[in-house]
């Protein structure tokens, strides 16, 4: 199935709160605008035009940088407005299929756009997705409180599908003086065939704050599991980083940074966990901004990937495996520190030491090992 895409995003949505426009919003770590953009792309359009406000088009091409396939139109006052400056940039292929979508609804099954495209490759001029209206509905007339026939009342959706010289056709008839509520009203006033599909549930339309924090329970998540493990060797000083927290110590560890091996294999479980490789990768030790650095940056490091995936780090557990220095005196310590710069409350925080009897390297203090395991929450790919 070939068709294009128009992807509205002129509007300001003053009911969405305070801040931005609701499509440069965040919503699991990807602007609102991308997630449609995206979906739509892998839905199989052919190339999809973004629709924003005269003076946006930088933020659009940032929000959408890496992305193939799409193309820029500035809009107009009115969404109506926008609409048809988007169908303005299109080929002048009259029958190529068009879906018109709202930016502010992220979340686009796939299974809609088949539907749709169905419906109009079955020789209907407009479809649309709808939902049946559930719940009971009340008209204040006045003082008087009215019941609403719900039969046959429909929740209307998009993306809405069109032939794009009908779509055309239908607004050259439409009164210069009234605004539509949607594109398939166009195509009904000009006397077209408007076929309804089956909508889904997760089509919604951000509108109010509330609904943002609905939208990301909707999105598809995954549990992540990556392990870290790392081991610095025994040298002369005063104390030792161990987990954030400086413990007093006949040695230090060694090492181009602070050495500190339990934030270090915390850094390389999270980092495994988001299949982003490892500290090394991330700050070479061959680097000289690197030496001496405090461990915690590459922690913190670790931690803004996971956000910027729309993640959040559910639990992480690291093991010292050390005969000196003695670490329970200081495991609470370690546990408040790697909360704070996690952002974790200190039940989703455990430290814990053990000794290998004397065996290996550590038992013969040569050294010191830390393992690290880190549980993740994070946007199905």
């Amino acid at each position: 199935m070939t068709f294009s895409t128009l992807v509205v995003a002129a509007g300001t949505g003053m009911r969405a709160g305070a801040g931005d426009a609701k499509q440069w919003r965040t919503l699991a770590g990807k602007p609102v605008i991308r997630w449609s953009v995206e979906t739509l792309l892998a839905a199989g359009a052919s190339h999809v035009v973004v629709v924003v406000a005269k003076g946006e088009e930088a933020r659009a091409a940032a929000a959408l940088e890496g992305l193939t396939g799409w193309r820029l139109a500035v809009g107009g006052e009115t969404r109506a407005a926008s609409v048809r400056a988007g169908l303005e940039t299109l080929a002048p292929a009259p029958e190529q299929i068009v879906l018109v979508h709202d930016a502010a609804r992220p979340i686009v099954p796939e299974a809609v756009v088949r539907r749709l495209i169905d419906a109009i490759e079955g020789g209907a001029d407009a479809a649309l997705p709808v939902l049946p209206v559930a719940d009971t509905l009340k008209r204040r007339a006045g003082e008087t409180i009215e019941t609403v026939d719900r039969d046959g009342l429909f929740r209307a959706q998009t993306p809405q599908a069109f032939r794009v010289g009908a779509l055309s056709r239908a607004w050259t008839q439409w009164p210069g003086d009234q605004t539509p509520t949607d594109d398939a009203a166009v195509v009904e006033h000009a006397g077209g065939r408007v076929d309804l599909v089956e909508g889904d549930a997760r089509l919604m339309k951000l509108t109010y704050p509330e609904d943002f924090d609905m939208a990301e329970r909707l999105i598809p998540r995954q549990t992540r599991v990556g392990s870290g493990f790392d081991v610095h060797r025994w040298g002369p000083g005063g104390s030792v980083w161990l987990c954030g927290i400086e413990v007093p110590h006949d040695q230090t560890l060694i090492g181009h940074s602070d050495a500190d091996a339990g934030l270090h294999a915390l850094t390389d479980a999270i980092l495994g966990a988001l299949s982003a490789g490892d500290i090394g990768d991330h700050f070479p030790p061959s680097d000289p901004q690197w030496k001496g650095a405090s461990s915690d940056r590459f922690l913190q490091h670790a931690a803004d990937l996971v956000s910027r995936r729309g993640g959040k780090i559910v639990h992480v557990d690291v093991t010292l495996i050390c005969e000196q220095p003695k670490v329970k005196p200081h495991r609470q310590a370690m546990r408040e520190r790697i909360a704070g710069l996690l952002s974790l409350p200190l039940d989703a925080v455990s430290v814990k030491a053990t000794t290998t009897e004397g065996l290996g390297f550590t038992g013969r203090n040569e050294g010191l090992a830390a393992q690290a395991v880190a549980t993740l929450d994070l946007p199905a790919a």
